[in-house]
């Protein structure tokens, strides 16, 4: 039997568990979402809380922030970072509520916001989440 974590994970923990979560997709998948940097935080900050409307921080558990690969112009080059926010507070909240494995909300919330860097909406996600079956 092994003995029930004696602390929650920090940042560092969190952020190993979405690199071994992103190191675990297919290749294809990894290469088209390569040149997006993963962040992990506490929380969204204040700027993000107001502009998505937020009643609470624990609401949003991870956020992409750039220009989705089919609305990018061919020409020139870009200013702004693609950037996937993982927000450790709301997830380990989820996690605790759920008993769902941590690794696999990382890994849920991880893919999520990689579709949305795909030009995918939360609609989208939600049909191809439920053709995917358990």
């Amino acid at each position: 039997m092994t003995s029930p974590a004696t602390r929650a994970p920090n940042l560092d923990d969190i952020a190993a568990i979405a690199r071994a979560a992103f190191e675990s997709l297919p290749d294809t998948f990894r290469r088209l979402a390569g040149d997006v940097v993963i962040q992990v935080a506490e929380f969204p900050d204040a700027e993000t809380e107001r502009d998505m409307e937020l009643e609470s921080p624990f609401e949003l558990m991870g956020l992409y922030s750039g220009v989705p690969i089919g609305e990018r112009g061919g020409a020139g080059t870009r200013q702004e970072v693609d950037m996937i926010f993982l927000y450790r507070r709301p997830m380990l909240d989820y996690w605790c509520e759920t008993g769902e494995d941590l690794a696999h909300v990382i890994r849920h919330v991880l893919i999520h916001e990689i579709g949305h860097h795909f030009g995918l909406s939360d609609e989208d996600m939600e049909r191809i989440e439920a053709g995917a079956g358990p």
